[in-house]
């Protein structure tokens, strides 16, 4: 409940803070840019990471072998012992 309490105090005293000019927010979508700008990095960064590793499972998908091709040459899976 105190948690609840003091993020709604730091919340009310940002948005103050916003209005009266003493935090910068260019696109008054009262998100300080502070904030806004290494957020959009990283958004940034995540979409090329997105992107290597969509090129990367295209590169290992045109190596590996069809899987659902018949397999050949296999051992049955349940042989039938012999007595002796």
């Amino acid at each position: 409940m105190t948690v609840l309490v003091i993020l709604i105090i730091v919340a009310v005293a940002v948005f103050v803070a916003i209005k009266i000019g003493k935090v910068k927010d260019e696109n008054n979508n009262n998100i300080p840019d502070a904030i806004e700008k290494p957020i959009e990095a990283v958004k940034e960064k995540v979409a090329e990471v997105k992107q290597a590793v969509e090129k990367a499972v295209e590169k290992v998908k045109k190596q590996t072998p069809n899987q659902n091709a018949p397999k050949q040459n296999q051992p049955k899976k349940n042989p039938v012992k012999k007595n002796k």
